[in-house]
């Protein structure tokens, strides 16, 4: 709690909360207020595809560094800092103009880029500097000042522009980012770097074959896959659910934007601070198994009679604390297995397939209620945190302190040529065009099950597969773009099990 590292690292937080509250929260709620029409505002809310696909020029902050001075991390942030608060201060200049809509549009996704850029060296850098008995203070700390910061420029921004205006509140928002760089400027450079990756191509592929290089690499995917995935098939529909269980706006608001909160908030803090007094492998083994068995408040409260409020924020007090405290040492296990050297790229793809369930969760989640109701789906939730749980023992022994990731060197075969790795690719791509169609269809026979129809997977498949207005065309290209990750991916694999990543993966064995 005393350490400059982590001081350093929780106080820069404050400003990657600020521009998400801002582009996410009060930019949509100032263009409606101000009476912009509602498919512009729609428009303007793409502004945050930024954050989703940073990982795309995250290895450039791996290969370069703009201001020498202040290392490779840093001074990346420092530039993006710079480059929110003059952001920042353009909107405010077009704040009394209603009539700008896209050059708020524009501005707000310059500040997107902006801030999602800062991220991706923020967490490098917290990866590069934290030691590894400051890194569970600091995933909690940087959480709750990131959501601090996330309600000022959302929540209370709005309510302060109500009261003076929007020019005057998105000025004092600009002025936040200066004593932040004044953090940055001072912070403490991490030691023992490791060298910079010598070319663009190497920043771009080594952090995959890195990666795909250590001993059960798949099985580590996994787990970083499967670990939350209860909790986030839970909280996926849990607006809707307390819709159609006949909550109030009221009590909804409550629940979410206080009770839910301050639970996430209280959880991810004690969580990640526990994790550095139990251990790692001690706090994934208990805060997984809370989370997972957390989702029985909500099976309970789907099966009442009618609306119970009490019971509603005691279910969801518990079942938010349990994924923050989940989600703290979550954040520990991300920086343990992101490697120094490319911790940009690799942290920014960690994140990226953190996030993958909870943006698949939401078809299948759809789909599935509408087949089985809420009450057999929480029971469905509860037993989807097996898998996670499952692959947790495969490094973590029940007891254990910490996990171990490396177990063994990685055992590699014979190269292979380009058009080996190509048919590889290929097949790849087909199994996962085979496995999405297969997926896709179970689920829309199910839902006609619920309608009365009977059971026909293969009939939705062809149906599926000769899409004939824009939503299947669009279903159709998504599976296309999935079928085309699954064959890079395997392509990746493959290589890298064949020695691509040979040189990379000597600098992860356990010593």
């Amino acid at each position: 709690m005393t350490s400059w590292r982590t001081a350093s690292v929780s106080l820069m937080s404050f400003s990657s909360g600020l521009p998400l509250g801002l582009v996410w929260i009060a930019i949509p709620d100032w263009m409606t207020k101000i009476g912009v029409d509602l498919r512009v505002v729609g428009l303007i809310t793409l502004a945050q595809a930024p954050w989703t696909f940073k990982f795309l020029w995250s290895p450039l902050m791996d290969r370069y560094v703009p201001l020498k001075r202040l290392g490779r991390r840093r001074g990346w942030i420092a530039i993006a800092q710079v480059a929110l608060f003059a952001t920042t201060l353009s909107l405010a200049g077009v704040g009394g103009h209603p009539d700008a809509p896209w050059v708020v549009g524009a501005l707000a996704l310059a500040v997107a880029l902006a801030a999602a850029t800062q991220d991706i060296a923020l967490d490098a850098y917290a990866v590069d500097v934290l030691r590894p008995e400051e890194q569970g203070v600091a995933v909690g700390a940087r959480t709750a000042i990131y959501r601090a910061a996330m309600y000022l420029a959302g929540g209370f921004s709005i309510t302060l522009a109500g009261m003076t205006s929007w020019p005057l509140v998105l000025v004092l928002l600009a002025v936040c980012y200066l004593p932040l760089i004044a953090i940055t400027w001072k912070a403490p450079e991490p030691e023992g770097q490791p060298p910079a990756p010598k070319t663009l191509r190497e920043a771009v592929w080594l952090p995959f074959l890195g990666f795909l290089s250590r001993h059960r690499a798949l099985e580590i995917l996994a787990f970083v896959l499967f670990y939350k995935f209860a909790d986030q098939l839970a909280q996926t529909l849990q607006r809707s659910f307390l819709v159609q269980a006949g909550y109030s706006d009221f009590d909804r608001g409550v629940a979410l934007a206080t009770v839910g909160l301050f639970g996430n908030l209280i959880g991810v803090f004690f969580g990640g601070a526990l994790t550095t007094t139990l251990g790692l492998g001690r706090s994934l083994w208990l805060f997984g198994f809370l989370q997972i068995f957390s989702n029985l408040g909500y099976v309970i409260l789907s099966v009442q009679p009618g609306p119970n409020r009490w019971l509603m924020y005691a279910a969801m007090a518990f079942e938010t604390l349990a994924s923050g405290m989940g989600t703290g040492a979550y954040g520990v296990l991300l920086l343990r297995l992101t490697q120094k050297r490319f911790s940009a790229t690799q942290y920014a793809l960690f994140s990226s397939l953190f996030g993958l369930p909870r943006l698949l969760s939401g078809p299948i989640t759809g789909f599935l209620v509408h087949a089985i109701g809420w009450t057999s789906f929480f029971w469905f939730s509860i037993f989807a945190g097996i898998p996670g749980m499952i692959l947790l023992a495969r490094f973590v022994p029940w007891g254990q302190r910490e996990p171990e990731f490396s177990i063994e060197p990685p055992k590699f075969k014979e190269p292979l040529s380009a058009a080996q790795l190509a048919i590889r690719g290929v097949l790849g791509a087909i199994g996962g065009l085979a496995f999405g169609a297969l997926i896709r269809a179970t689920l829309r026979a199910l839902e006609g099950v619920k309608d009365g129809k009977p059971f026909a997977p293969m009939a939705e498949l062809l149906t599926f597969l000769q899409p004939v207005d824009l939503k299947g065309w669009m279903s159709l290209v998504a599976l296309i773009t999935f079928a085309a990750v699954c064959g890079m991916f395997t392509a990746a694999v493959v290589a890298a099990r064949h020695g691509a990543g040979a040189e990379v993966a000597k600098e992860i064995l356990p010593t």
